[in-house]
């Protein structure tokens, strides 16, 4: 692909991570300094269910299409506008005094955004030639991580230093950089779209599930990173106990975290370039199952701050090799026909499974202890590691040769 189109595929995947923080730990910090009861901050974690439940109006994004830009940059551009309008909206409203309010437009923004993740992601599906998928999800994870950052800690200066209304209406103009991302994009070539609705809802379930290999395929999805993902949904506790500081912890994260994840997905992606993607799940999963090992460091060494360094160095580097081929293998699951409405059942499904088996973790890890909880989260990894034995029987489509073009993909701008 040209430069053109790796810049409106970082443009989008920034698009879609900086809305999430902004419904989330930022909206929470500015409830907090509105000094909300902290009984209703606990209660707007419910913002977030949209991007659980987007699979519920996917189908109505596959089937119909604005009269502007294309089916994919259409709902693309629709849902960037309206989420820097509702993002300004919600800058001049103050939760002290119009927490109502302000509770609806944070829901609107998630369910806003949660439809931008669906266009997204249909759209990276389609448009991607098979072989540069997995660099595409690299180079998409990696804006999206800079999203993130931006609407938590850039925000958090900008409230700190000018308040809340400046910081807010700050992330609406960074969110009119994805509508420049839509705008330098193309779009993915004959692709058809469902006939009716009724096609958009039955479908995508009838031509999954039908398929050769479609129930193993989906056990592969909840079980190939339960490990890593139950691992991390506790490791800042961790590091605390361990004797780390808050402050030591956020630096490391941010810094040394953070490039280790982005190099993790870059390396994985230029693996993927060359090889198969049944490889590329191998050798990821086991440097999966290592990184969540490196979490021990801490407790063996002691609280060093290099040792926290090496340890969140190597977590993070499996975590991003596993999370580019995870998301390429959701990527060529999918049906061209169907695609918003598969990714986001494929997604979902996962999300859930990660939330409901990483709801017991501290339970078990105070039973346990932490060194033992690290452990079982390395066996537990196994399971969906040793599946890919009968990876040929998924019916997941061939790798094409390099250079070829995913069927309904452009070559790019």
């Amino acid at each position: 692909m040209r430069p053109r189109a790796w810049s409106a595929l970082a443009l989008l995947g920034f698009g879609s991570g900086l809305p999430l923080i902004l419904t989330d730990s930022t909206l929470k910090a500015w409830l907090k300094d509105a000094h909300v009861d902290l009984a209703t901050i606990g209660f707007f974690a419910l913002v977030q269910l949209p991007y659980n439940l987007k699979f519920l109006w996917a189908p109505f994004l596959d089937r119909f299409e604005l009269p502007f830009l294309g089916r994919r940059r259409g709902w693309l551009f629709f849902t960037q506008a309206l989420l820097a309008v509702l993002l300004a909206g919600m800058a001049f409203r103050d939760p002290s005094g119009h927490l109502s309010l302000v509770a609806g437009l944070a829901l609107g923004i998630a369910f806003v955004s949660a439809s931008q993740d669906t266009v997204t992601d249909a759209w990276r599906t389609e448009f991607l030639p098979t072989h540069q998928q997995a660099m595409g999800t690299a180079v998409h994870v990696t804006a999206y991580r800079i999203g993130i950052l931006a609407a938590g800690a850039l925000a958090l200066v900008l409230a700190d230093r000018a308040g809340w209304r400046v910081a807010y209406l700050a992330m609406a103009a960074l969110m009119l950089l994805s509508l420049l991302g839509t705008l330098l994009a193309d779009e993915p070539g004959d692709v058809k779209p469902p006939r009716s609705l009724t096609e958009a809802v039955v479908e995508p379930f009838r031509a999954f599930l039908t398929r050769r290999g479609a129930w193993a395929a989906l056990a592969f999805i909840v079980l190939y990173k339960v490990g890593d993902q139950l691992a991390s949904s506790l490791t800042v506790p961790y590091f605390m106990e361990t004797g780390y500081s808050k402050s030591a912890i956020g630096l490391m994260t941010k810094g040394v975290g953070l490039a280790a994840l982005i190099a993790g997905g870059f390396i994985s992606g230029w693996w993927m370039e060359k090889w198969p993607l049944k490889r590329g799940l191998i050798v990821c999963g086991i440097f999966q199952i290592g990184s969540t090992l490196s979490l021990l460091l801490p407790a063996f060494l002691g609280p060093k701050l290099s040792v926290l360094g090496l340890s969140l160095a190597l977590e993070n580097l499996g975590y991003g090799m596993g999370v580019t081929v995870y998301m390429t293998l959701i990527m060529r699951l999918c049906d061209r026909s169907y695609t918003a409405t598969q990714f986001a059942l494929l997604t979902s499904l996962a999300a859930l499974s990660r939330s409901l088996l990483a709801s017991p973790a501290g339970e078990v890890a105070k039973h346990t202890g932490w060194p033992v909880f690290f452990l079982i989260c390395a066996v537990i990894a196994l399971p969906g590691l040793l599946m890919l034995t009968r990876y040929d029987r998924w019916g997941v489509p061939e790798e094409l040769s390099s250079g070829s073009e995913a069927p309904g993909a452009p070559a790019g701008p």
